[in-house]
């Protein structure tokens, strides 16, 4: 692992019998309980031999969305429904308009490799200035450092190398986890 200590932009890079959406998601659950606003999705769920049920979870407040579409027994082509995960996107870009310290992108996929899916998501975040982690298959890796024009940091898919990034980005002086607002402070 190495850092380029001025990138906000993580690859967690994974293999089969990895856990990137196990891994993810306790990273937002913990920074989102140390009082810093991760926002974005992570997937779970997994093809079963009937009947694909791929499905997504809002780290920013746990709503679960169904992110497939019914193919057929027979089908074999990809269940992910396109427009499912577009409205996961639009609930994450209003989340991120609330402000938000992390993004959470859940797959650098076969959308995203030809330039569609959540890569809005990613333009948003770096226009804001908003750190974001995006999980990446090593078969896709290439695809994804042409598309963050080498502007990312490669982690190994385990918890160790994300909290040694976020507490590189953070000792470099970002801003501290906001401390939650009084009734006076939101009356104000």
């Amino acid at each position: 692992m190495t850092f380029d200590s001025q990138c906000e932009v993580a690859a967690l890079v994974y293999d089969r019998g990895d856990d990137p959406d196990g891994v993810l998601q306790a990273f937002a659950a913990d920074l989102n309980a140390r009082g810093y606003r991760s926002v974005g999705l992570v997937q779970f769920g997994h093809r079963q031999a009937d009947a694909p049920r791929l499905s997504a979870r809002l780290v920013h407040n746990g709503e679960e969305l169904p992110l497939y579409q019914d193919l057929g027994l027979q089908a074999t082509g990809c269940a992910l429904d396109p427009g499912r995960l577009l409205d996961a996107g639009a609930r994450v870009a209003r989340a991120m308009e609330q402000g938000a310290d992390l993004l959470i992108i859940n797959r650098f996929g076969q959308h995203e490799s030809e330039g569609q899916g959540l890569l809005y998501l990613i333009v948003q975040a770096l226009s804001a200035d908003i750190p974001l982690v995006i999980a990446v298959p090593s078969h896709r890796f290439d695809a994804w450092i042409r598309f963050a024009d080498g502007m990312s940091v490669r982690l190994r898919c385990d918890r160790q190398a994300l909290d040694v990034w976020w507490s590189t980005l953070h000792g470099r002086g970002r801003r501290a986890a906001r401390a939650p607002a009084t009734m006076c402070e939101v009356y104000k």
